[in-house]
């Protein structure tokens, strides 16, 4: 069964009168949005559309059932971005899905995650009532910050209602350098060494290439006089600093192909189990040789600290990540199981469920 309100009086009808809701938005994450043990679908896509935009404050407030992209052309139309690079916009992601989720893409590794712009949400609880936390503005503010602990809750609090961003201004154009090295090992140090150095990248991404190599693909924004100038430096520190076999250049259409084809996971195969995991890079070495079992297709973001899995058994994965202490969230999969390995902060949760929804209106994953 599905459930659709289109007004914020429906949506708190609906969960007074309803046990076992799974919100979902535009189901761009199956393992997250497909209802299971006879739960209700609660489907927000209705309560969508942009509330208030002031480009001039550089922040704006949308219902969360907002498609991604719309708010990126909104963005555009001003010079402004989500600087943490939601990925799946293509696909239908919608912002309540981003914060529930806590999808953020390769853009993060310069300026941060979803609660690093997160500013303001308000939410139905599983009483009926709403919730609202944080504000519409950029402001300090004392006390529990509610939206941060919103993102990455899957849906078990709440549904939510309305979410406000703050926002940056868009660089003028883009260029990708892709250094290639022999393996892992000299790929690390290589990203270990541009963590010291003056290179202000937007993107630092590690992926794994044929015969054992990876590659590092480092994207920078700015103003399309000053590109040039910064890759042949960037170029320079990697023949000088790293043992780089090769690099090439991507630029204009062939890198916005690129990164929407990275954010998009098209590389993800068919069937797959797919799944974010949360790391450091000096324990990427660790995972890459459990992993060999599992033949997986993976990359990872953010500098090394997000890896992004994709496998065929996704128990096994489990069983993995649980011997490496290292949590996983599956977004591509089968209902009712997202989270794998490890738990962290579960009795916290299990606490602040039983405040925000004492009878479980919101089905528990």
């Amino acid at each position: 069964m599905s459930l659709q309100p289109t007004t914020l009086e429906e949506l708190q009808s609906i969960v007074k009168d309803n046990q076992g809701l799974l919100p979902i938005g535009g189901g761009t994450k199956p393992a997250l949005s497909t209802a299971f043990n006879g739960a209700t679908r609660l489907d927000m896509s209705r309560l969508s559309g942009i509330i208030e935009y002031e480009p001039g404050e550089y922040t704006f407030t949308a219902y969360a059932g907002t498609p991604v992209r719309t708010i990126v052309a909104a963005l555009a139309e001003h010079g402004q971005y989500l600087p943490f690079d939601p990925p799946l916009i293509e696909q239908g992601a919608t912002l309540g899905g981003v914060i529930a989720a806590n999808t953020a893409g390769s853009g993060r590794y310069r300026y941060g995650g979803v609660r690093d712009f997160i500013i303001g949400v308000r939410f139905v609880d599983g009483q009926g009532q709403l919730v609202r936390g944080g504000g519409k503005v950029v402001k300090n503010a004392a006390g529990f910050d509610l939206p941060k602990f919103m993102v990455g809750s899957a849906g078990r609090f709440g549904a939510f209602v309305d979410v406000s961003f703050k926002v940056f201004p868009e660089p003028r154009a883009y260029v990708t350098l892709k250094a290639v090295f022999a393996s892992l090992g000299p790929a690390l140090e290589a990203i270990y060494s541009l963590f010291t150095a003056p290179n202000e990248m937007d993107v630092l991404d590690l992926e794994s290439l044929d015969d054992g190599r990876f590659g590092l693909l480092m994207r920078l924004g700015g103003l399309s006089t000053a590109l040039p100038g910064r890759v042949e430096r960037l170029q320079a520190f990697l023949n000088t600093k790293t043992e780089v076999l090769s690099n090439e250049v991507i630029q204009a259409e062939a890198d916005a192909a690129l990164w929407q084809q990275v954010n998009g996971f098209s590389w993800v195969p068919d069937g797959s189990h797919f799944a974010k995991v949360p790391i450091s890079p000096k324990r990427i070495p660790l995972l890459e040789n459990v992993l060999l079992s599992l033949n997986p297709s993976r990359r990872y973001t953010a500098g090394g600290n997000v890896a992004w899995l994709a496998v065929s058994d996704i128990e096994q994965l489990d069983m993995l990540l649980n011997k490496l202490n290292l949590p996983g969230l599956v977004l591509f999969g089968p209902p009712g199981r997202p989270f794998i390995g490890p738990r962290p902060g579960v009795s916290l949760a299990r606490r602040v469920k039983q405040a925000l929804d004492p009878s479980g209106k919101f089905l528990e994953i």
